[in-house]
């Protein structure tokens, strides 16, 4: 028996990927993990969200990407755990039911793209800059031209107020301050 410990290398079939993109959300995941009482990971995502992207190859600085998050389609595989990510103890869905990223600077070296932009949560907006990895392009068996890309993203949950935590016993703390953010995104070209 052997294990599969790649996936099949991607296609890069467009040479130029300039154009207009809208994020193909049944194809893309935007999730998270966070270190749960010091020992294991908790991964989640969310499912409702939508984003568009213009990419300039020529003049990457003229590329620009936005995304909009519902904040209350988290999803951890526990509902009672996903009912208390949505209260007022961490994204308080009630009062802040969108984040958002508008990108502020864009640059293009390699196979890599340096989105910088301005994140908001919880009406907090702080820049962070996220090296996306272009991971293919081709034109799907139904004549849309799609684009891929990666990439991950450590954040101190604390910069955006999300600060709810329990001390443990044995020392440490219930919810890591660190979450790591992934992207794994499909974008379709504007006709």
């Amino acid at each position: 028996m052997s294990i599969i410990t790649e996936f099949d290398t991607p296609t890069t079939a467009i040479d130029d990927i300039t154009g207009d993109y809208t994020l193909d959300i049944s194809h893309s995941r935007l999730g998270f993990t966070a270190r749960h009482a010091m020992v294991t990971k908790v991964r989640g995502q969310f499912g409702t969200f939508e984003g568009t992207a213009h990419i300039d190859a020529a003049d990457p600085t003229a590329s620009s990407v936005q995304l909009t998050i519902d904040a209350s389609s988290v999803s951890t595989g526990s509902p009672d755990r996903d009912g208390h990510l949505r209260s007022a103890d961490f994204f308080d869905v009630e009062q802040f039911p969108q984040w958002t990223f508008r990108s502020t600077e864009v640059a293009h070296e390699g196979g890599t793209w340096t989105v910088t932009g301005d994140l908001t949560i919880k009406d907090v907006t702080k820049s962070v800059t996220i090296d996306f990895e272009h991971t293919g392009s081709a034109v799907d068996p139904f004549g849309n031209t799609r684009v891929g890309f990666e990439a991950e993203l450590t954040v101190n949950r604390k910069d955006w107020g999300l600060t709810w935590n329990a001390a443990l016993e044995t020392g440490g703390v219930l919810v890591s301050e660190k979450v790591k953010l992934d992207f794994d995104v499909s974008a379709i070209k504007s006709a």
